[in-house]
């Protein structure tokens, strides 16, 4: 199927379409072996935003950044 044609296709569709991608996609994730180093790094992130401590940006300003470094 191309781009195109999944334009066309129903916003009903393509729900269904993203929703078996990202399970997909989630299962391939969680059969990878990720190093210990990215796990840990993960951890301490995931860790910060429980205790309230990380700075979280919204996409907007995100977007904003990209391309002015």
């Amino acid at each position: 199927m191309t781009s195109a044609e999944l334009k066309e296709l129903p916003i009903t569709e393509k729900i269904q379409i993203m929703e078996v991608l990202w399970e997909d996609l989630r299962e391939r994730f969680d059969r990878m072996d990720l190093p210990q180093a990215h796990k840990d790094l993960l951890d301490q992130r995931r860790s910060r935003v429980e205790e309230g401590t990380a700075k979280l940006l919204d996409w907007d300003a995100v977007k904003s950044t990209i391309g002015r470094a």
